[in-house]
């Protein structure tokens, strides 16, 4: 499973916090890695520069083998709360994607 971090213009994603992101998704989505060919986890700041109460965005595309990519997004205060809020929507939507999958 291939992780990949976007960030807007607003955001650097510094190499730490970067490899904290990346050990949390692998940890979080390892139930689902066999099915996984690629995540894409995008951050943004919704009101740029300017202060404001659950702007900071998580966007999370995972890529299932042969199948149209599943999409969760989540708001917070912070960007590591936008991001557990979006893994867990992620999750969810996996679980269900691969259930189905693996029923037929």
């Amino acid at each position: 499973m291939n992780i990949q971090l976007n960030a807007d213009k607003n955001l650097t994603i510094h190499e730490p916090y970067e490899a904290q992101i990346k050990a949390q998704l692998t940890k979080d989505l390892d139930r689902y890695s066999n099915h996984l060919s690629r995540v894409d986890v995008h951050l943004s700041d919704e009101n740029g520069s300017k202060a404001g109460l659950n702007d900071k965005k998580c966007l999370i595309e995972a890529r299932l083998d042969g199948k149209p990519p599943l999409v969760a997004s989540d708001l917070g205060n912070t960007y590591d709360l936008a991001l557990k809020g979006a893994t867990e929507k992620i999750k969810s939507a996996l679980n269900t994607a691969v259930s189905k999958m693996q029923a037929k």
